[in-house]
């Protein structure tokens, strides 16, 4: 099993990169959020790895942070997701998006993945409930139902996380769920 590579970062190209090791490249495929944050060619590179074995291929996946790696390992146990797929969720989001989403149990953020369907979206929160999400908690703003629900309806009305986030910070602790969306989107709306 190949954990960890660190070299000279050789070659870049979305999602594949070429890491040479003592004069072995190696072909490693990337998510987006781990490429982009990758030095230039020719720099010095460590990546974590997950190594997986086919009948027609061996395939090197490498992640930038250990909560990259645990994610793509959690996705790929689900049925019908592959490492492809599973490297689409990790470009399309940041693993703490991901854990929110699960968390709010949010099919819609899944969907706008491409390549992640509605049925896909929901058999990846319905497996991932309680895994991925319950290690990286909701923002400490948003720990009881009520906020969690007025923050999922600003999502839901098309707010970024930070700005539904934002507002969220301004109301009252103990506001009940409806008046908490007319006064978040009020505060949206100023």
């Amino acid at each position: 099993m190949i954990g960890k590579l660190t070299g000279i970062l050789a070659e870049r190209n979305p999602p594949q990169v070429v890491v040479d090791c003592n004069g072995v490249g190696y072909e490693v495929d990337v998510p987006m959020s781990t490429f982009y944050n990758l030095p230039g060619a020719g720099e010095r590179v460590s990546l974590l790895t997950h190594f997986v074995v086919r009948e027609d291929a061996q395939i090197l996946y490498g992640f930038g942070t250990a909560a990259e790696r645990a994610a793509f390992r959690q996705l790929i146990k689900i049925s019908g997701v592959g490492p492809r797929t599973a490297l689409g969720v990790l470009s399309g989001m940041s693993v703490s998006e991901l854990a929110q989403a699960i968390t709010l149990q949010e099919a819609g953020r899944l969907v706008k993945i491409p390549g992640i369907g509605k049925k896909t979206a929901e058999r990846l929160l319905l497996e991932l409930k309680g895994k991925l999400g319950a290690d990286i908690a909701l923002p400490a703003h948003a720990a009881s139902d009520a906020q969690a629900d007025i923050l999922q309806a600003l999502v839901a009305l098309g707010y970024s996380d930070k700005e539904a986030a934002a507002a969220l910070k301004a109301l009252p602790k103990d506001v009940a769920v409806g008046e908490g969306i007319k006064l978040a989107l009020r505060a949206l709306a100023k």
